[in-house]
């Protein structure tokens, strides 16, 4: 029996001699790389004795191929060998002939289309039986002598015509070319030499149909598309109006490279106020060319544009509608269908209201039978038109908004129709097939979005898509075998590189990317796009701001969305978004010429920009923050507010008009500041910030406010008690000192007990300092000690109660978990204690996905029932120290998750120490994911869901949380353990000294 990884060796020489394996795994290394189901690097630029000569000593290897292939390979052939001239400067030939006349030779072509392909096929000097009769698989293959007088050969070939073409880009991308080269300006590195390893690549997609939906056009790509290609032609028939961006051929075109470099085969075209096979008839004729699949948005069936329906009938007839106009609607999608059959097409299938809307009032229980109906005489028009057997021509119905109530009332389509579930336009998935519903032939699949118009606010500006949450949710969808579609909402397009490409690899390849590896696929994507030397630096900077942007999108930030006193949360924030800025600025700089303007936009622009957004919302809270406590700063935070408004501004005006020559001209015209509802604003402005301004008055006032308080001393009643200190953290905590007048002053501070450690002892204030407070810890009397700082100046004096802790009960040496401080325990998910498995049922960690660190995933087969704790359920547990007695609260922060298990809620269980777990439910069995329903907006919007439980501690000292799976595709965060002094904030209190 042959070994499949060293087809060289038989099992039995490996299970007798592991020693001798290891030779042969080095002696492989040097004669054959085997790939199946993911790529590896099999291009080099330094020789070694059996390589293939890709191009060298200013000679490129010749392209062979079949002029009877599909035009799309032999397109894609050109392609090839222009990114091969790209990288060497020297262009290689292609040649249609069958005799060979070089002694190595890139062999291009499909299965059955290919006499040389077919030729060594039947030789045997190829393996095709790997790829034969499989959706889109292609083998790139190193062949010694594959021909008379031919000595090597590299070898590309496909099941079908996207298989060669996906083959053809993967060697493209292999040598260096990215597949943002012209979208996102990505240079090519030159190469004197280019060698191709020995190599067998076999691969073939996890997802058949993979796609995107140009969609919220408006106003970036639109305008974009009119100031590059102009407008569409007037036209009377078909009726075309003045002012239409023409979404051209030329325009497509770009769009169809970039999907199939990606890997990609399916596209839904730009819809708001464009109908793709009217505005260029050569539109659908060059996707079928090119090998892309093409559809029609969840609410455009039939392969019509909705534009083409409004620009015949929208002033006599009105939107449509089924019940008013059946015949007229029938014709219409009859002519749709007639006018494509003979392309590549994906249906959609059904019917909704036009804009987004329901198909008519009184949802399923007045309209099922009529969309039955609707469903029925669509299929008979298929067999009419394009094949008597309907089930051959392949339709999905998307069960999105509306339509999925239908489902749930009980509407069923064919079994042979693609069910495509939309997840909840915030990236969340709402519901995965059953048991009984993956046995379905047609199968189902998952829209998904990266940019969103629509409640309950708005997303379309910039990237705020972390990958690790497209991991979660469409890693279950692939689990859950929704697997035949997925698409993804890309918006205006030039914002989503990252995301996009991540999306329809996942989609390629879904075994190779997995929760634990996210970072890598960051690390070589910065890699391919910048050159190696800073790609770490890179993509710590990509995962950081998409991670802040995650949290919570851009559109929705306000001056109080993270907290302005606790936890130093607002500032920190900011301070993280600058850090990352800095780095980008610097590698900007650092950087060759040619690689700053991809660059600029795919790093730089976007963490910058939203770095200045952050900014400019904490410095409209400190203004309305100051304001309250009568600071005369508060004019200056309100000029900083606008100043930040001009740089994102000036930002704008830049990547339009300047950047890149002005190639991307209105990319940035997408509005982001002054949100006050769902709906864009129609220009950025501050005037959804209640900006302050004060008279201050000639004189010299001190103030004092502290850390984790707005109030202001002295005029308090209560005592200003700065944060305890605790001898575990060692933290710092500070106070401010702040002028409530125009005229400076000078001040003074001391401490009435020697370990107390102040930064300053006095000094000038013009109009705020702040001041920092620690612990000589090495003269800290054990138990709880307390003393006074008192600040003096103005004639005025103010005192602030210190309390540090130094626990008798336990040393930070011997701690052995984490321990209470201040009156609270917050810790991060994937610090547990321990981790127990039941099966098929674990807890796995997702790298990088959260507010603030990684999180921990309930997982389970798809067909599990709920796991019982103590029987069956896996558990996570966290040991602590806690000094506080009494009845306590958990909060446990986790992704937005929803009950995507038909008929079924999503739970976990929680306890302290041997207490009887309780189950708590995070989303329950029928909750519905939707407009109007508070608690799925507030989750949205914070991208987090939070959950709350009590529990009694009766004595101090250690004790075990203990979080147990109940459902799978729980994903936790972080846990808030509050035992009297917990503090609000966005992202829960950083984490305590473990």
């Amino acid at each position: 029996m042959q070994n499949k990884k060293f087809p060289f060796i038989t099992d039995s020489d490996y299970v007798r001699s592991r020693s001798l394996m290891a030779v042969f795994v080095l002696l492989s290394l040097f004669t054959f790389i085997n790939i199946e189901g993911q790529s590896s690097d099999y291009v080099t630029s330094g020789y070694q004795k059996g390589y293939f000569t890709l191009s060298a000593n200013k000679k490129s290897a010749p392209i062979y191929a079949s002029s009877t292939d599909f035009k799309g390979v032999l397109r894609a052939i050109g392609d090839l060998q222009t990114d091969i001239s790209k990288v060497t400067s020297v262009k290689p030939e292609i040649k249609y002939t069958q005799k060979i006349a070089a002694k190595e030779a890139i062999i291009i072509g499909t299965l059955g289309k290919s006499s040389l392909i077919n030729q060594l096929a039947k030789a045997k000097k190829i393996d095709t039986l790997a790829i034969s009769g499989k959706w889109e698989a292609y083998l790139i293959q190193t062949v010694e002598n594959p021909l008379p007088g031919v000595s090597r050969a590299l070898v590309i070939t496909g099941s079908d015509k996207r298989g060669t073409i996906f083959g053809i880009y993967e060697l493209s991308q292999q040598i260096g070319v990215s597949p943002w080269y012209w979208w996102n300006d990505v240079p090519v590195d030159h190469k004197d030499a280019v060698y191709v390893k020995p190599v067998k690549n076999i691969q073939s997609p996890s997802v058949k149909y993979r796609g995107i939906f140009l969609n919220d056009e408006h106003p970036n790509l639109s305008r974009w598309v009119t100031e590059k290609y102009g407008t569409v032609k007037t036209s009377v028939n078909p009726p075309i109006h003045e002012g239409i961006a023409n979404y051209n051929s030329e325009f497509y075109k770009r769009i169809f490279e970039v999907i199939l470099r990606l890997r990609g085969n399916y596209l839904w075209p730009a819809m708001w106020n464009n109908a793709f096979n009217e505005d260029d008839p050569l539109n659908p004729i060059l996707a079928d060319e090119y090998g892309i699949i093409m559809g029609t948005s969840h609410q455009e069936p039939m392969q019509r544009a909705q534009k083409e329906w409004d620009r015949r009938y929208i002033k006599r007839l009105g939107t449509w509608n089924y019940a008013k106009h059946p015949d007229t609607l029938e014709n219409f999608w009859r002519e749709g269908i007639r006018r494509n059959k003979n392309y590549d097409n994906l249906v959609t299938i059904g019917l909704r209201g036009a804009n987004d809307t329901e198909m008519a009032p009184g949802g399923p229980e007045a309209n099922m039978s009529l969309l039955e109906k609707i469903v029925d005489r669509q299929r008979k028009i298929f067999a009419e038109e394009i094949n008597p057997d309907p089930t051959k021509v392949p339709q999905v119905w998307c069960l999105y908004k509306e339509v999925l109530d239908y489902y749930k009332a009980g509407m069923r389509v064919p079994d042979d129709v693609i069910l495509l579930w939309a997840e909840d336009n915030w990236g969340n998935v709402r519901r995965l097939p059953s048991e009984e519903e993956r046995k379905r032939p047609g199968g189902a699949g998952i829209y998904y979005h990266f940019d969103y118009h629509g409640g309950p606010r708005s997303y379309q500006w910039t990237n705020t898509n972390p990958i690790p949450k497209i991991w979660d949710q469409m890693s279950l969808a692939k689990q859950y075998e929704a697997d035949k579609v997925w698409i993804v909402n890309v918006g205006h397009f030039k914002a989503y590189p990252f995301p996009m490409e991540y999306f329809l690899e996942l989609a390629w390849d879904t075994k190779k990317w997995t929760g634990e590896n996210l970072m890598e696929f960051t690390r070589e994507w910065a890699k391919r796009q910048f050159g190696p030397e800073y790609a770490t630096e890179i993509a710590d900077i990509i995962s950081k701001y998409t991670k802040y942007n995650g949290r919570r999108k851009t559109e929705s930030l306000s001056p109080t969305t993270y907290s302005l006193i606790n936890y130093r949360e607002a500032e920190t924030v900011v301070e993280d978004f600058k850090a990352i800025t800095a780095k980008a600025e610097e590698i900007y700089k650092k950087l060759p010429a040619a690689k700053r303007d991809a660059f600029y936009q795919m790093v730089l622009f976007p963490t910058k920009s939203s770095s200045i957004v952050n900014e400019l919302y904490l410095a409209a809270g400190k203004n309305m923050l100051y304001a309250k406590q009568k600071r005369a700063a508060t004019n200056d935070k309100n000029d900083e507010t606008v100043a930040l408004f001009t740089a994102d501004t000036s930002m704008m005006g830049y990547f339009n008009r300047d950047f890149a020559g002005g190639k991307w001209m209105h990319f940035q015209d997408q509005t982001h500041l002054g949100y006050t509802s769902w709906n864009d604003p129609p220009v950025n402005s501050l005037r959804a910030i209640k900006l302050k301004q004060v008279t201050v008055p000639d004189s010299a006032i001190m103030a004092v406010s502290i850390e984790e308080s707005d109030a202001v001393w002295p005029g308090e009643t209560k005592d200003a008690i700065l944060p305890q200190f605790s001898a575990f953290s060692q933290k710092p905590h500070y106070f401010e000192v702040f002028n409530q007048g125009n005229i400076p002053f000078k001040y003074t501070i001391s401490a009435d007990k020697p370990w107390i450690k102040l930064a300053q002892t006095g000094g000038n204030i013009e109009k705020e300092e702040r001041i920092w407070a620690n612990i000589d810890w090495n003269n800290l009397p054990k138990g709880l000690s307390s003393g006074m700082i008192t600040i003096k100046g103005t004639d005025k004096e103010v005192s602030i109660k210190v309390n540090a802790f130094n626990p008798q009960e336990i040393s930070k040496e011997a701690l052995q978990g984490f321990v209470e401080e201040n009156g609270y325990v917050s810790i991060e998910a994937e610090h547990y204690s321990n981790k127990t498995s039941e099966g098929s049922r674990y807890w796995s960690k997702i790298e990088d996905y959260g507010h603030t660190l990684s999180a921990m995933r309930a997982n389970a087969e798809a067909n599990a029932e709920k796991a019982v704790p103590g029987a069956n359920a896996p558990c996570m547990e966290y040991n602590m120290y806690l000094f506080t007695t009494d009845t306590i609260r958990v909060t446990g922060i986790f992704s937005p998750t929803l009950n995507f298990i038909p008929n079924r809620s999503l739970q976990y269980a929680i306890a302290f120490d041997d207490n009887e777990p309780q189950i708590v439910t995070l989303v329950s069995e029928h909750f519905d994911a939707a407009n109007g329903n508070r608690d799925w907006e507030r989750t949205v919007l914070d991208n987090a869901r939070f959950s709350k439980s009590s529990h009694l501690i009766a004595k101090p000292g250690y004790h075990t949380l203990k979080i147990w799976m109940v459902d799978p595709g729980v994903v936790l965060q972080k846990l808030l353990v509050d035992l009297g002094g917990l503090k609000p904030s966005y992202l829960g209190a950083p984490e305590s000294f473990y």
